[in-house]
């Protein structure tokens, strides 16, 4: 029976003692069971051996005596271990370390996201990354704000485009909360990916490139907001006014699905316009 909090130091020993066990010697080229082997499984000796640590580490662990290991460390017992993808971020976050994929930036649309982008229409969505940079759209999201295929690649980021495209600056009719609430994401961003050197350069250009986003990138607030409202002053249909929810997929938490709904019916018949156009 289980009760009260989760025990770290009991839950990892237990964890890596389980999937050690679980190991098939003969996956490694080692003697089996059956020729004098007394416990299922890899030898602690021998999973010390693969991950480069010492049998002495390898049994405080599995005793569970407090330790907290390294992110070098917890990288080698994964490896060791040949943890799924699963078992292994399960690893980092026992030990309370951050997997080095994380900061894996996704550049391209995963295909069944970029499908389920299109299937959403009529609503208007798209799909970004932690930097902002626009993966997949579908036709109501180009017909609503711009035709993303138009651009240089370097021109499809959301924050770009808010500060740096002629429409786009009267676009959001209250404008300084929009920019205020992309810089507070961006900062976010920035302090989970710190390896991330082209999200680094991204904010710099900023910095020297735009006062609004210079003067709010001081104000060193933080906020990743994924529900709001934005009212829109579209060329096209006028004023309208948007909900807009963010999603993370659990199997690519890099990518977020940004979906939009009219909030009012007066909105909605100006999307539907907009589609009719």
């Amino acid at each position: 029976m289980i009760t009260g909090t989760v025990d770290v130091t009991q839950e990892l020993a237990a964890f890596l003692r389980t999937r050690r066990e679980r190991l098939d010697p003969q996956d490694f080229g080692l003697p089996s069971r059956r020729q004098g082997r007394r416990t299922p499984g890899l030898r602690r000796e021998e999973v010390a051996e693969l991950a480069g640590i010492s049998v002495d580490y390898i049994v405080r662990l599995e005793q569970a005596r407090g330790l907290r290991p390294s992110e070098d460390v917890v990288e080698a017992l994964a490896s060791a271990l040949r943890l799924g993808p699963e078992e292994r971020a399960y690893l980092f976050g026992l030990t309370r370390q951050r997997p080095r994929d994380l900061d894996k930036l996704a550049t391209t649309a995963e295909p069944s996201l970029a499908r389920l982008v299109a299937d959403l229409a009529p609503l208007p969505a798209m799909l970004m990354n932690h930097r902002y940079d626009i993966l997949a759209w579908n036709s109501e999201m180009a017909g609503l704000l711009l035709d993303f295929g138009a651009l240089l690649p370097s021109q499809r980021n959301a924050m770009w485009l808010c500060l740096m495209h002629p429409r786009m600056r009267e676009f959001y009719v209250d404008r300084e909360r929009v920019v205020r609430e992309g810089v507070a994401h961006l900062r976010t961003a920035w302090a989970a990916h710190p390896e991330d050197e082209a999200l680094t350069d991204l904010i710099a250009e900023f910095i020297t490139g735009d006062e609004e986003f210079a003067r709010l990138w001081d104000q060193g607030d933080v906020r990743l907001n994924g529900r709001g409202r934005k009212v829109l002053r579209h060329p096209e249909v006028g004023l309208l006014a948007v909900d807009f929810e963010t999603l993370t997929p659990l199997q690519d938490p890099d990518q977020l699905l940004v979906i939009y709904r009219a909030a009012d019916d007066e909105s909605q018949s100006a999307l539907d316009r907009l589609r009719a156009l």
